[in-house]
């Protein structure tokens, strides 16, 4: 466990993304594509129905055992607010309400905040777009980890506990590589948010307090779903910077996994991007993929090649435009 690994440094390219070529032949090709963007209105009533679940539980859990409330946030509630984010995410790209209600789509994504405890959800899309946009900018896209991560989580117990602060990393990180000013949205989140929270311990104690903030704490730290935060951009292989995860766990994510698929087509909300797949399949086959996201985390510990250094990283040239 005190293997040190070997990378010092980034990948570093003088190549743009893929995404935005790849995106323009297939579309030449394929135009049909054009008709799966749009919003997906099932989406709303997805995300309702999990909230919806989520205050059962706050209600459920006040009167139980401490022992049987951890039990219930990692078994449960982990799985519902770490899908919560992802749902958050969708939303980010106004898969909602759709780009000329963009407006709706940020108060629904507060909305959907709510059983999440921590307001995230406006910060998140100004630097998700940036992320699509400026893949691997760096000083820009905020998904690559810092330089202290790279050079401090080196060993295979470090990288053990660095995946387990993985959400404390995503929300310091955008203050140390791409500061932005904060908008009435994000203070709005935060007020929102507090007053939530502040109520639902008013109402019904502290334990549902604490199933919400650990359950999403632990399901985006060492957690079988957590395995895409490091499956769709770390560097396995040489060469490639986004990678595609087909199995049953994006049936909980949105369809998260199909992340090539996503970069190539953000504005195709998640279910309906195996159709992108099964329609460009001779893009997507042959591209490397994963068939578990729980082996990645395990492999992510244990290879000595592999540490938050694995990211493709660029500079970015001309003007940047930032959300």
């Amino acid at each position: 466990m005190g293997n040190r690994v070997a990378r010092e440094d980034y990948e570093w390219v003088y190549t743009d993304q893929p995404h935005a070529d790849r995106r323009k032949e297939i579309l030449a090709k394929y135009p049909e594509i054009k008709s799966l963007m749009g919003p997906d209105p099932r989406l709303k009533w997805i995300v309702c129905m999990m909230v919806g679940i989520q205050f059962l539980a706050f209600y459920l859990v006040k009167d139980l055992d401490w022992k049987w409330v951890m039990f219930w946030t990692y078994a449960f509630g982990s799985c519902i607010n770490h899908s919560m984010t992802l749902a958050i995410h969708e939303i980010s790209h106004n898969t909602a309400f759709g780009n000329n209600r963009a407006k709706l789509n940020r108060w629904f994504a507060m909305f959907a905040n709510l059983p999440i405890g921590l307001p995230y959800s406006a910060s998140f899309k100004r630097y998700h777009l940036d992320h699509h946009r400026y893949l691997g900018g760096d000083g820009i896209d905020v998904d690559i980890p810092t330089d202290f991560e790279g050079w401090f989580f080196c060993t295979r117990f470090r990288k053990f506990i660095w995946i387990i602060l993985q959400p404390l990393f995503y929300a310091i990180r955008p203050l140390c590589i791409n500061p932005k000013p904060i908008t009435h949205l994000e203070l709005a989140n935060t007020a929102i948010q507090f007053a939530f929270n502040i109520a639902l311990y008013w109402l019904w104690g502290a334990k549902p307090v604490v199933y919400m903030l650990a359950g999403s704490m632990l399901g985006m730290g060492l957690h079988p779903i957590s395995g895409h935060f490091i499956a769709e951009h770390y560097m396995f292989l040489k060469g490639h910077e986004t990678y595609s995860y087909y199995g049953s766990l994006n049936l909980l994510t949105f369809n998260v996994g199909y992340h090539n698929e996503h970069h190539d087509f953000p504005s195709v909300p998640g279910r309906r991007l195996p159709m992108v797949k099964k329609i460009a399949a001779e893009y997507y086959d042959d591209l490397p993929q994963y068939t578990s996201w729980v082996k990645v985390l395990y492999d992510f510990i244990m290879d000595d090649n592999l540490s938050p250094y694995s990211r493709v990283k660029r500079k970015l040239k001309g003007e940047i435009k930032q959300e």
